[in-house]
């Protein structure tokens, strides 16, 4: 019944701005920390940005700068704003929630960048 659902992913132009959307059901995202995770071909899964329960952001330091998370309490979602988007940053695209040893996994959304 617990639900993450990622969208917003595509293609973009390196230089290009898209924003990710992490829908959920079953929880509610206040009482959870988020996250938004990475992962490029052949490598390892990455957090790229978190937010506390409290609300609080941190970043990875490849985005800071230039990835923004937040949450919309009244929506129950979730939003990673991509701005300066590189090629390096072509990956899956996945939300998590985590809380008291439980966690929840989107299914992912496709980001490329590329010209």
């Amino acid at each position: 019944q617990v639900q993450l659902v990622e969208s917003g992913g595509g293609l973009v132009q390196p230089g290009g701005s898209l924003r990710l959307s992490c829908a959920a059901s079953g929880i509610i995202v206040s009482s959870y920390a988020m996250g938004w995770y990475r992962q490029a071909p052949g490598k390892a899964r990455e957090l790229v940005a978190s937010i506390s329960l409290g609300g609080f952001p941190t970043y990875a330091d490849s985005v800071k700068g230039r990835f923004t998370i937040s949450r919309d309490i009244a929506k129950n979602t979730v939003s990673l704003q991509m701005n300066s988007l590189r090629v390096e940053d072509t990956a899956v695209y996945f939300c998590k929630a985590n809380k008291d040893g439980s966690q929840y996994w989107g299914q992912g959304t496709q980001v490329t960048v590329s010209s």
